[in-house]
């Protein structure tokens, strides 16, 4: 069967003259670009096999050979941070001058649709979107694209931030930009990668899922739907004329449209292993970053437990394919809502946010903006995404850019101790009633059987020396229940769409669901 694509006359004129082009530089480097300051920031591209590349900015200048295959690279010595724009020029036989270049803080976003929302959609859109005029800020996205091996580009241009052209703009990635940008005083470059409906594992290299025992399924499955996809997708185009037919029909009848078949996994689906890395994360690897912030998760609650090592393992591999060491990876704790009209697993999504506290205390420069008070039980797209980008800012400021005494987290548990009938839990920092009650907390015994529980913050002992708050006393709370004389474990906001979440931090920022217990939970052992 043969196959058309129609493509633009001006596609065309490009492709060939690329194809005649003795230097190509990637999309991710063109005009309008942020540098990261204070790095050695790689720029590559491709030329004939063994010709030189000189690369000049402002004084510096840096010579490449291309290799056999093309490819070339140099790194620039690192620059302070300036919203004086250069201009860079790569020649060789030929010449390409790129303009308006500014060196600050660059940062990528990604994940799924909460990341991909764009600023069109979020509380008081046409205010903020009247109001984004800053220049200094600069915006690429990433085209989607899926691809079986890695791709060397993509499709996208750097734009200045304004009215005009962020309304389409991840609103997380901007918000939290815009943050930086007015606090750092300095210029700041986003790159927006995101998909909506995604899963972890499409997000990562194949090599890093392979070297994982556990992800085998991962791989088996994708295989086995492949196979099934020329059957599936005769079905679906059969299903779909009788589709069309019956909804004209009930159109002419004025009744409901009848539901549409859902189209079969083929080998372009977006949920495939690897392929949203393959096709929108390494083509722009190795642009200069200064970290990663990421809102993902949903599409994994049906197997929340094997999160605990899929996003570990993902940090891990974007940190080794940047070879720019253990960069900040900031990410967004999924919000509360209501799953029970969509027949899932009672308390998966609590299950996804343990996977992901888990994994911010055990990786090192990771940090998770929590925001279960901020969901909405009737949407998954929660639209306060103001609020999401400034979480992620904090941790940003706080951990990234050394700000002292910045309060970026609210209370984290630390451990529990059992007293008679209560159970005492200690945290890391200020704990404060958000409200006029202390709420959200269940409590067991040997029985595993939780109910609600009473709770009350008090202070303990002296902290230990070198800990943060190391002059104040403990954070303690003590939780017990009449109808629990023996308890042995403790829950806090334990549920997919948890109410009267008011425990928080003295600025008011709240405490990441948590539970004491290891008990298997109901997505354990789903891969």
């Amino acid at each position: 069967m043969n196959t058309w694509i129609i493509v633009p006359l001006s596609f065309v004129i490009i492709i060939a003259s690329l194809a005649t082009a003795d230097v190509r530089l990637p999309a991710i480097i063109s005009d309008n670009m942020v540098i990261q300051a204070d790095v050695h920031v790689p720029i590559w591209g491709w030329a004939d096999p063994k010709e030189t590349i000189t690369v000049t900015i402002g004084s510096q200048k840096q010579t490449a050979t291309a290799g056999a295959d093309g490819k070339w690279m140099v790194k620039l010595v690192a620059m302070k941070p300036s919203d004086t724009s250069f201009e860079m020029t790569v020649a060789s036989k030929n010449t390409i001058i790129i303009k308006n270049i500014l060196v600050g803080q660059v940062w990528l976003g990604s994940g799924q649709s909460n990341m991909e929302m764009p600023v069109n959609g979020v509380l008081n859109a046409s205010e903020e979107i009247n109001n984004a005029r800053y220049p200094l800020i600069r915006l690429f996205t990433v085209a989607k694209a899926i691809s079986h091996k890695p791709l060397t580009d993509c499709n996208g241009s750097w734009i200045e931030c304004s009215p005009q052209t962020i309304s389409s703009f991840s609103a997380v990635a901007y918000f939290f930009g815009r943050e930086l940008h007015k606090e750092l005083n300095q210029p700041v470059g986003l790159i927006d990668s995101a998909w909506g409906g995604t899963i972890a594992e499409a997000w990562m290299s194949m090599p890093a899922i392979k070297a994982e025992p556990d992800f085998a399924p991962i791989i088996q499955r994708y295989e086995e739907l492949i196979k099934k996809y020329p059957n599936g997708k005769a079905d679906y185009d059969k299903a779909l004329a009788q589709w069309q037919k019956d909804a004209n029909d009930a159109q002419k009848a004025g009744k409901p449209e009848p539901p549409k078949a859902a189209v079969p996994f083929g080998e372009m689906n977006p949920n495939g292993a690897s392929l949203l890395f393959n096709g929108m994360i390494a083509s722009v690897i190795p642009y200069g970053i200064k970290g990663v912030i990421w809102y993902q998760g949903e599409s994994n609650t049906d197997r929340s437990y094997q999160y605990r090592k899929l996003f570990p393992t993902l940090i891990a591999d974007w940190r080794a394919q940047w070879h720019q060491g253990d960069f900040a990876f900031l990410f967004v704790q999924i919000a509360s809502f209501d799953i029970s009209p969509y027949d899932m697993k009672k308390d998966s999504w609590a299950e996804l946010r343990d996977a992901q506290l888990l994994t911010v205390k055990k990786m090192s420069n990771t940090g998770m903006a929590v925001i279960i008070d901020i969901g909405e039980a009737n949407n998954i797209h929660p639209k306060n995404k103001q609020e999401v980008g400034r979480r992620l800012s904090l941790w940003a400021l706080a951990k990234t850019y050394g700000y002292k005494g910045l309060q970026y987290s609210g209370p984290m548990y630390q451990q529990m101790n059992i007293q008679g009938n209560k159970i005492v839990l200690e945290f890391d920092t200020f704990c404060k009633v958000k409200g006029d009650e202390l709420k959200g907390f269940t409590i067991a015994g040997s029985d595993r059987k939780f109910v609600p529980a009473q709770a009350k913050i008090f202070k303990g002992g002296v902290l230990m020396p070198g800990h943060p708050n190391a002059h104040a006393e403990k954070q303690m709370i003590a939780v017990w229940s009449p109808d629990v004389n023996e308890p042995v474990a403790v829950r806090y906001a334990w549920s997919d769409n948890p109410e009267n979440c008011t425990l928080s931090d003295e600025t008011g920022l709240p405490a990441s669901p948590f539970r004491t217990d290891d008990w298997p939970g109901v997505t354990d052992g789903k891969k």
